[in-house]
């Protein structure tokens, strides 16, 4: 066992825990106040980002409802190497704005094409404008509706040299101010040193200006008490409502994880209870972690999800932090054993072993002792495991040839990312899409019911 091994678990678990999250929230609020500062959320914003389109009808109500002070920067897209399936990562953030919209209230249509480039270098300078002026947090919205609207105007005079010059600086500015903060994406708000991406996070931040607004700090907007602001969210986040009773006719769901991603280990306990919630079947569809393909992550990139992980697994109730990353070997070696384990009946306890171990209890999948004890959790016999260990796999039906057909199977499906869901005709992706799975698990149950009587 390495020294890395050894030490990761304790690491993390620090790094990753609630406490010291909140420690550093006190900091960060005790710093403000000697320093007699208001409350400045900074937010950057990606024109042609369908995100950041959602985020910018957010803008105005987490002023008023949070006296906040919103310092507007704007940004380009992430770079090559955050984004690794561009053009899929394009059209699938289309998809999903409009329907995060329909869940939230808010407006964005999927037109199936981005925004033409004038318009997008049109609007820019407008924004850049109405930062100059103190007028952005009203104008983002209104300027984005036109820019994605189905019928975008043309624009009756091209940007001048000074202004192209203008923008790009500013471009550049929102882009080294957003990488020393470090994160990488545009639709993204930094307050207090915690980043929050996009409207499915804002919650986390609602929640801190509430805590604050109780201690007699963040105040609410006129007339309303800090004990009934607590009580409401302007995002809450999209849960799964589990139904009182099996359905009947309950779709299959498509499962596709990896067990080297966080966000696949916290939401597997999930989608397996929604499962048995609703009599719904989980086709588990691994994958081989992107690292493990070649696909390097960036040490920004890996630090949010570990963190924003951290965060959704805390208020989900779901055991993380201390872990012990499984890349390469611990990966592989419990992948080789996932065929024998759904042939035994015990493929889902074997996943939640695996991934429980891993993230919440630092085991090392990599070692025999770490291995066998994921297996005895999962309620499957080691003597059987190693020998199947021992034989390896070979051919059309080995675990490696299943991984790349799921995977083959998932840019189909027009995603690439994990962990990710199909029902029918619906595919998504992220923890935080369960409750449209469910959405989608329950009104092909009601459809498949319709079609029987």
């Amino acid at each position: 066992m390495s020294l890395r091994t050894l030490i990761t678990p304790f690491v993390s678990a620090h790094l990753l825990s609630r406490e010291r999250l909140l420690r550093l929230r006190e900091r960060a609020e005790a710093r403000r106040v000697a320093k007699g500062l208001p409350h400045v959320l900074l937010y950057f914003h990606q024109v042609d980002d369908p995100y950041s389109h959602l985020a910018a009808q957010a803008l105005q109500a987490l002023e008023q409802r949070y006296a906040l002070r919103i310092e507007p920067h704007l940004v380009g897209p992430p770079a090559d190497a955050a984004a690794p399936d561009r053009a899929r990562l394009v059209a699938y953030s289309r998809l999903d704005a409009q329907r995060l919209a329909q869940v939230h209230g808010l407006n964005f249509e999927d037109l199936q094409r981005q925004p033409p480039e004038h318009a997008v270098t049109a609007t820019s300078v407008a924004l850049l404008d109405a930062m100059a002026d103190g007028s952005f947090t009203a104008m983002a919205s209104s300027l984005g509706a036109a820019l994605w609207s189905p019928a975008v105007q043309p624009v009756r005079q091209a940007p001048s040299g000074q202004q192209l010059q203008r923008l790009q600086q500013a471009l550049d500015q929102g882009q080294r101010l957003r990488a020393r903060l470090g994160h990488y994406l545009g639709a993204t708000f930094y307050y207090g040193g915690e980043w929050y991406w996009g409207v499915d996070r804002l919650y986390h931040l609602e929640k801190r200006l509430q805590a604050l607004a109780s201690q007699g700090g963040a105040q609410p907007q006129a007339g309303q008490s800090p004990t009934a602001l607590a009580q409401t969210l302007l995002f809450p986040p999209d849960d799964c409502a589990f139904p009182a009773q099996p359905l009947v006719g309950a779709p299959d769901i498509d499962f596709f994880f990896s067990l080297r991603s966080p966000y696949s280990a916290i939401v597997a306990p999930r989608v397996f209870e929604l499962a048995r919630r609703t009599g719904a079947r989980v086709h588990l569809r691994y994958v081989l972690p992107m690292v493990m393909r070649g696909l390097a992550v960036p040490k920004d990139k890996r630090l949010y999800i570990a963190l924003d992980a951290a965060r959704e697994a805390h208020e989900r109730g779901v055991p993380f932090g201390r872990l012990n990353d499984p890349v390469g070997r611990p990966t592989e070696r419990g992948l080789s054993l996932m065929p024998w384990a759904e042939r035994a009946g015990k493929g889902q306890a074997y996943v939640l072993a695996f991934m429980h171990g891993v993230w919440a209890q630092g085991v090392d999948a990599g070692s025999d002792a770490g291995l066998r004890r994921i297996v005895e959790q999962a309620g499957l016999p080691w003597a059987q495991a190693r020998a199947v260990l021992q034989e390896g796999s070979s051919g059309a039906d080995s675990w490696r040839s299943v991984a790349e057909a799921n995977r083959q199977a998932l840019l189909a499906l027009g995603l690439w990312g994990v962990p990710s869901f199909r029902v029918g005709d619906l595919a998504v992706w992220g923890q935080d899409r369960l409750g449209m799975v469910q959405t989608a698990v329950c009104a092909q149950s009601q459809s498949s019911q319709e079609g029987l009587s």
